[in-house]
């Protein structure tokens, strides 16, 4: 993974997981119920688009998450597409049915 130095940062108050990259600002926005975490839309900023950052940013996220005893419910059509290419995440998913 590129991108291993930057921290991730829980912008608990916007309801972010953020990651700046050459002082440019990437997120996903989540909402936190329980021990679940609904991703809703991740966002590069256009001059980082193509360079890795958004799959940075959600394997960090992952990766925090799964530090965190927390599983996810993904509503993001990126987190949806990460999830697919990298089906080892899928053991973080929670489903609706237990949400």
């Amino acid at each position: 993974m590129k991108y291993e130095d930057i921290p991730l940062i829980n912008n608990e108050a916007r309801h972010n997981f953020e990651l700046t990259v050459d002082g440019a600002r990437s997120f996903v926005d989540y909402k936190q119920r329980g021990n679940k975490v609904y991703l809703i839309h991740t966002e590069v900023p256009e001059e980082l688009e193509g360079k890795g950052v958004a799959a940075a940013l959600v394997e960090k996220t992952f990766i925090y998450l799964e530090q965190h005893d927390l599983k996810i419910i993904p509503l993001c059509t990126y987190v949806l597409t990460f999830l697919k290419r990298h089906p080892e995440w899928n053991r973080l998913r929670a489903y609706p049915i237990d949400a």
